[in-house]
């Protein structure tokens, strides 16, 4: 099974969710079973490392997104990835968009694997300190859940 986090710019979100589903796969014993990945919809940070505000917050938390570097989307993702997953909904409209005809895998929004279907993990880009911190208590209920829905089809 492979999972791809998708947020705008791969510098906030996505690595963080990215760094947190590790963690969740790690401590159910399924890391060696599930492929993990995360990437942006724009182009504005490739090869750069996650914001230091995202890197500290996971940091807080144990979790090392230090060694991550953005990339953007591609359609070469969509023959890799079972699930591909959005952040908010511009992200799902341009994963949509992207997504060639065919695609035998699922494309959705994060949250509605914790319970909240129609929700986006807001980009704590341009805001303070607390805005990483409630995108990463967001991020965890979230990958339990994806973790749980993964289970039916390990």
């Amino acid at each position: 099974m492979k999972v791809l986090f998708v947020c705008l710019g791969n510098i906030c979100r996505s690595p963080s969710a990215e760094g947190v589903f590790r963690k969740v796969l790690e401590a159910q014993g399924l890391q060696d079973r599930v492929e993990v990945d995360s990437c942006g919809i724009g182009d504005w940070h490739i090869g750069k490392a996650p914001d230091p505000r995202a890197q500290q917050a996971a940091q807080r938390r144990g979790i090392d997104i230090s060694g991550l570097r953005a990339r953007q989307l591609s359609e070469d993702d969509f023959a890799v990835f079972d699930v591909i997953v959005a952040m908010d909904h511009d992200n799902l409209n341009a994963i949509h968009a992207m997504q060639p005809e065919g695609y035998q895998g699922m494309s959705c929004l994060f949250l509605s694997f914790a319970g909240q279907p129609d929700s986006a993990v807001p980009d704590p880009y341009y805001g303070g300190e607390q805005g990483f911190e409630n995108v990463l208590d967001m991020i965890e209920v979230a990958s339990n859940g994806l973790v749980q829905h993964l289970r039916l089809s390990l």
